[in-house]
């Protein structure tokens, strides 16, 4: 992180879903006093979306408003102007004079094309509008890009990037961690929950309970008054961290458990 803002380069962050990598650039934000502006991608995210756009229907008005004495020149450079001009997460942190932390959450879920919109985003930290020119950073934005993996990213995007892979914490600092997130529960009753999620992890199951949903589980553990996690308690509870039946069933016969089915 250090280097990444004395470098001026993106970070981009690789590691399993539920390790934090979000929450990196949220507390970034939080401990700089800068804004958060947030890019969330998804397969058909396009440069409407990512970039900017015009707005169309407001364009359509000042058309008609405008009558048909003007020519089709003098027409074109009024709705093309900056007021009819949509803002998306990357022009707006790119305009921003402000200190500003951008997260392109999730990368390797939006389609091969988009890489190619941030490229020169990330190189040159500047956005060309065919209709207005060439917007450059008044302030470059410090950029986190998250990826879980799902498919690899190009090189010439990994290129302007440095790199930091996430795994699950090691069972000391996620005590800590589920501590700092749920006061009021007991060191030892946090100890129990991250040796189970440990367990729960190393079974063959579709998805691995993330750092989130072990926060969750003491702060359900808490809401229900229990102060033990105890097989009566897992197999309630169950639903919190693994949300595939499947591998609920899994769990139940590899820790004796009567089945969180059966328990309803």
């Amino acid at each position: 992180m250090f280097l990444a803002q004395a470098l001026g380069k993106p970070l981009l962050v690789e590691g399993p879903a539920g390790v934090g990598k979000t929450e990196l650039a949220k507390a970034v934000a939080a401990a700089t006093g800068s804004e958060l502006i947030r890019l969330q991608c998804y397969e058909g995210l396009d440069e409407a979306r990512a970039l900017y756009e015009f707005n169309y229907k407001k364009q359509l008005l000042a058309i008609q408003a405008a009558g048909g004495d003007r020519s089709w020149q003098e027409t074109h450079d009024d709705i093309f102007a900056e007021e009819f001009l949509l803002e998306r997460p990357l022009l707006a942190a790119i305009r921003r004079a402000d200190p500003t932390v951008l997260l392109i959450d999730e990368a390797d879920k939006a389609d091969v094309e988009v890489e190619g919109l941030l490229l020169e985003v990330l190189s040159d930290f500047q956005v060309t509008i065919p209709e207005l020119g060439t917007v450059r950073a008044v302030r470059r934005p410090f950029v986190l890009i998250t990826s879980n993996a799902a498919r690899e990213l190009s090189e010439a995007l990994k290129r302007r990037c440095l790199y930091l892979h996430l795994d699950y914490p090691a069972p000391d600092r996620e005590r800590d961690i589920v501590l700092a997130q749920v006061p009021g529960l007991e060191a030892e009753l946090a100890e129990q929950l991250v040796r189970a999620v440990g367990t729960l992890r190393s079974l063959e199951i579709k998805k691995a309970p993330s750092i989130a949903e072990t926060v969750d589980w003491a702060r359900t553990l808490l809401a229900l008054g229990l102060d033990e996690l105890d097989e009566a308690a897992v197999a309630r509870t169950l639903g919190v961290v693994l949300k595939h039946v499947s591998d609920q069933e899994r769990a139940a016969r590899e820790l004796g458990l009567t089945s969180p089915k059966a328990k309803g």
